[in-house]
């Protein structure tokens, strides 16, 4: 399990793997395509949320580097302030964006998204308050696009 929690992980660092994810979404066409497009927007929005408003606000330290055996790391400790995780921001945040155009999409990605906010305390990155953060700011980025945008009620699943 620590190798998988460490792979998924560092597969989320950048968002490759919520625009592959993306990628299969457009492919499927209807609300799954307008889901897809939806969390690609929050993906952005929420990162700078996350890190350029909220980190700088809240520095705090992430947790001790020999807390955790050495399996379950994956290297070097991130030298950004780890409240709140943007990782799990960004999981939140596509999960439920797409959730917001396409239901059964958004439900098949929660659970990759939960794995993902895991995967960071499972890792030792961060506190487990800084995930359910992350979290929150996630949602709430992708529930505000609904004032944005209305979700397309048109096509059916």
């Amino acid at each position: 399990m620590d190798r998988a929690m460490i792979a998924l992980s560092r597969s989320t660092s950048k968002g490759q793997v919520w625009m592959g994810v993306a990628a299969i979404l457009v492919a499927s066409g209807g609300n799954a395509r307008r889901g897809a497009v939806r969390g690609a927007v929050v993906l952005g929005a929420s990162t700078l949320v996350a890190s350029r408003l909220l980190k700088p606000l809240f520095p705090r330290n992430r947790p001790p580097e020999n807390a955790l055996p050495g399996t379950r790391r994956f290297g070097d400790s991130p030298t950004t302030p780890s409240f709140p995780s943007a990782h799990s921001a960004l999981a939140a945040a596509f999960a439920t964006g797409v959730a917001i155009e396409s239901p059964l999409a958004g439900y098949l990605i929660a659970p990759l998204a939960a794995a993902v906010a895991y995967s960071r305390v499972h890792t030792g990155v961060h506190w487990p308050s800084d995930v359910v953060a992350g979290g929150v700011v996630g949602v709430s980025v992708a529930l505000l696009t609904r004032h944005l945008w209305s979700a397309d009620s048109a096509t059916v699943e």
